[in-house]
């Protein structure tokens, strides 16, 4: 067999009752809940299992996605399966940097949820947007968001024939009606609370920075793939400022998965809420194994997958 990546959703895949089977069943997983809840004096079983809207506020997502990946992640880890890399897009980048050991669970917890209000307070609602661009040449998307003005750019680069752009809600619009007046036949604006991943968002992404040097940040225990330059991240030299550029920066998701695939990967674990980078994976190599755990019996047909 190949080698194995372990990937982390991001913002977006959060759903209500995300995770509740896991801290039904395994002890292991409520102690996660549990102990987010202490560091965070916020109740995470509240904020994930039951009926709320805050789930969806950034300042909340952020650490409810993150403290849902890990408490599965415990169960995946008793299962004997080990990565040969990790990688998450935009927030998951830090649950892979937990599972990597860069950040303990303590620390990188705190972090996400100065990250989240700090996206959330960045932009006055309503003057920023977002854009999925679907079945449309890169190079096009990107000569559209050069020549328009106003601020817009490319936020996520997800998979061959899906990109997302981010910036003023102006520029994003008039890009929309260039890009469909090329041809172009869908262009989704997006229900987001702010222009994340543009230039709009680089106060934060520096007062982020200011965060990080309060924090410790180790060696991977495995590599881990950043978002910024879809590279491997194999010692803690350059991590602040790559999270700090993270915010404001492209999430390079198809340049990570194509740099894992050329380093021997062929096995991708989705691990948290949704399916989206398992169909990510798929897309860009038909040919890799993807499984994802979401749910509790998810655990079952991973042993099938990798085989243990």
């Amino acid at each position: 067999m190949g080698k194995v990546a372990f990937i982390f959703p991001g913002q977006g895949a959060q759903y209500v009752g995300m995770g509740k089977d896991f801290y039904e069943k395994f002890e292991d997983s409520k102690a996660v809940f549990d102990k987010a809840t202490k560091i965070l004096g916020i109740d995470m079983a509240k904020l994930c299992f039951e009926e709320n809207d805050d789930i969806n506020i950034t300042e909340y997502t952020q650490i409810a996605m993150v403290t849902t990946c890990m408490a599965i992640l415990t169960q995946v880890n008793k299962l004997g399966i080990k990565p040969d890399v990790c990688a998450g897009l935009s927030l998951g980048e830090y649950a892979a940097m937990m599972a990597s050991n860069v950040l303990s669970f303590e620390e990188g917890i705190r972090v996400v949820r100065e990250r989240g209000m700090l996206m959330q307070n960045a932009v006055t609602p309503g003057l920023g947007a977002m854009a999925a661009v679907l079945g449309a040449e890169t190079e096009l998307i990107e000569k559209v968001c050069e020549e328009t003005d106003g601020i817009v750019t490319i936020a996520n680069y997800n998979c061959p024939g899906q990109i997302v752009i981010s910036g003023e809600k102006a520029a994003v619009e008039q890009a929309a009606e260039t890009l469909k007046s090329h041809g172009v036949k869908r262009v989704i604006m997006l229900n987001v609370s702010g222009p994340f991943h543009s230039y709009m968002l680089k106060e934060a992404g520096e007062k982020l920075g200011s965060v990080l040097k309060t924090v410790k940040i180790n060696d991977p225990a495995v590599p881990y793939v950043a978002n910024v330059n879809g590279a491997y991240v194999e010692t803690s030299d350059n991590i602040r400022d790559l999270l700090s550029k993270q915010v404001y920066s492209p999430v390079k998701w198809q340049q990570s998965v194509e740099t894992m695939i050329a380093a021997g990967v062929d096995t991708f674990i989705e691990i948290g809420p949704g399916k989206t980078l398992s169909a990510f994976v798929k897309k860009i190599d038909k040919n890799c194994k993807v499984a994802n755990v979401e749910k509790a019996e998810d655990l079952e047909k991973l042993q099938e997958v990798i085989g243990c």
